[in-house]
């Protein structure tokens, strides 16, 4: 059986060459190593560890700045957003109030005020649903001019033709027709219906229209001057308490295209005439004056 030598060596011994041998033995020189060994390991861990905190620090840091600064940027690019848009709110209120006061300004005119001049003949109609329905007027936007196409009929005889409407069966139906006013082939006005009640003259504008129906000689549909004359006066009448203008004086045909006032349609120029002198009368009051 073969012997089996121990490796470790007694102090002091020699080896065969008369060399001290080594104190330590195989085993514990080995150990030795590994030990060291695992410390450098364990220390690199640790300065790549320290390394890596101090990089996550300096990332950390930085972040905060910039996130600092970035708030800050948005603090300074808030303040002027905030005012351009508080700006850009004002002057859509203002100009939506604006256009609300141009278009739909309130209406301020009590129509029960506007009084007629003497020589207007107030001889009223019947209430009746065919030509006086008792609908009250809230506002006046225009005066709508018509002719009564029928050549050298009075002023009476249309007003008379409107009242005897009301005679119609409700049940059967019937004709639906009126103005406010009637001017005659000799410049006499009869008022019909009450300018605060509205008229079946000017279909779809009745509910904010005075309507003005004129008597002609002929089928040219033509005023003569009588007619004329009472027509300028009374319109520019109502239109100084209405707070109109002669702009704001149409013509039938101007609501639905009907040819009404027939010489009116046909001759712009004499048209346009018109409503000069419905602006001078309106400056120089000349309904005052005895019709």
């Amino acid at each position: 059986m073969r012997e089996e030598r121990n490796t470790s060596t007694i102090l002091g011994q020699e080896d065969e060459h008369g060399t001290p041998e080594t104190l330590q033995t195989p085993e514990r020189s080995g150990g030795s190593r590994s030990r060291g060994v695992s410390r450098g390991r364990e220390a690199a861990k640790s300065r790549r560890a320290a390394g890596r905190r101090e990089k996550a620090g300096k990332r950390e840091n930085s972040g905060s700045r910039e996130g600092m600064r970035k708030r800050s940027g948005r603090r300074r690019i808030s303040i002027p957003v905030i005012f351009l848009a508080l700006v850009i709110g004002f002057g859509a209120g203002v100009g939506t109030g604006w256009l609300k006061w141009k278009y739909e300004r309130p209406y301020t005119v009590d129509l029960k005020a506007v009084e007629v001049p003497a020589w207007v003949k107030q001889d009223f109609i019947r209430k009746n649903i065919f030509s006086r329905p008792d609908v009250s007027l809230k506002r006046v936007n225009n005066i709508v001019i018509h002719y009564v196409a029928n050549p050298g009929s009075s002023a009476q005889a249309n007003r008379d033709y409107f009242d005897r409407l009301a005679d119609q069966d409700p049940e059967a139906g019937g004709t639906s027709a009126s103005a406010h006013f009637v001017v005659g082939l000799e410049g006499e006005v009869i008022q019909c219906i009450p300018v605060t009640e509205m008229a079946y003259a000017a279909a779809p504008r009745n509910d904010d229209t005075i309507s003005i129906e004129n008597c002609h000689p002929d089928e040219s549909g033509a005023f003569n001057p009588a007619t004329y004359d009472s027509l300028v006066k009374l319109t520019a009448c109502l239109c100084s308490q209405l707070h109109l203008t002669e702009k704001d004086v149409i013509r039938h045909y101007d609501v639905s295209g009907k040819e009404c006032p027939k010489y009116y349609v046909e001759h712009e120029d004499e048209w346009e005439q018109f409503r000069e002198d419905v602006k001078h009368a309106i400056r120089e009051k000349s309904w005052l004056q005895e019709g």
